[in-house]
């Protein structure tokens, strides 16, 4: 057998996706060379690794036994990679933190510093939705999460990273505007999916101003709103953090409401029961010391709105 690290890597993310497109798209490889280092690594068992079914993909038991050998191996390598690292007197180690989609207007601000200070720190982030993000802060799989709202049902600890405002926004197109009241019932609002921290706030908004939505629809990431609303679609309630270039440019237009901005709290929180690594504990203390420098250099713009 002649299979290398590169086809471990690739073989155990199509086991954990069960899917050669996913797989490619996180691996931000083409479809084609995954599948054809899945076949090259495949060639090398006597026993087929996974099965096609109609048009799916599994994994077989074989498959699965290998993925998790795969695993083994993989974290070795880190391992090594790591000892070196820490031999020549540099922080090392993986970082993964789990973040929800609007956070990514936010956590990279938080994290650029970090890691040109500790070239030796391996960065992994899953940019997903809430219960995404809940569920791999539960199942340990992460060492920190970013969260606009603190999960209800886990002991966690949290850090405040910097303040999350909500705002009704239009396109720069007139729209049926004669009270408060139209704004929510005259215009077709564009909603999150359920479970999304920005809905949660939008809904108990209009239910707490005892508005009657007519025209609803539901788009399932935050960029596929602002275009939404771009275009004309629609109205909606958005983070500000997002929108900075639309505004900008004009594209879009906040729309003062009394009761509005909704203002929330991004927190880097996790388990109480982790056991922090080095990295973790380091970019803690990073935090605290950077938290002000970062939010004055980089988020002071939030201030004009």
């Amino acid at each position: 057998m002649n299979y290398t690290l590169h086809q471990l890597q690739i073989f155990l993310k199509i086991a954990e996706l069960q899917s050669i497109t996913k797989a490619s798209e996180e691996l931000y490889l083409t479809q084609p060379a995954v599948s054809i280092q899945l076949k090259n690594f495949q060639d090398q068992f006597p026993i087929p690794l996974t099965e096609v079914i109609g048009r799916k993909l599994y994994i077989t038991e074989f498959g699965k036994e290998i993925a998790q050998a795969a695993e083994k191996i993989i974290t070795e390598v880190y391992a090594i990679n790591y000892k070196t690292l820490s031999y020549q007197g540099q922080l090392s180690g993986r970082l993964k933190i789990s973040i929800v989609s609007t956070g990514k207007y936010v956590m990279p601000y938080f994290l650029s510093g970090f890691t040109k200070e500790n070239p030796g720190v391996e960065l992994n982030i899953d940019v997903t939705n809430k219960a995404r993000v809940i569920e791999s802060l539960e199942q340990n799989e992460v060492d920190f999460a970013l969260v606009s709202v603190l999960p209800e049902k886990l002991k966690v600890n949290y850090v405040e990273l910097m303040q999350n405002r909500l705002l009704y926004v239009a396109n720069n197109e007139n729209i049926r505007k004669n009270n408060k009241r139209d704004l929510f019932e005259k215009n077709p609002l564009i909603y999150r999916e359920q479970g999304s921290a920005t809905r949660n706030a939008m809904e108990s908004f209009i239910f707490k101003n005892k508005f009657s939505v007519q025209k609803k629809i539901e788009l399932t990431s935050n960029e596929a709103v602002k275009q939404a609303v771009i275009s004309g679609l629609g109205c909606s309630i958005m983070p500000l953090i997002g929108i900075k270039n639309e505004l900008k440019n004009n594209d879009l237009r906040i729309i003062p409401i009394k009761g509005l901005p909704i203002i929330t709290t991004w927190n880097l929180v996790w388990l109480q029961s982790k056991k922090l690594s080095p990295a973790a504990t380091a970019y803690l203390e990073f935090i605290d010391a950077k938290k002000k420098d970062i939010i004055k250099t980089q988020f002071s713009w939030i201030n004009n709105y």
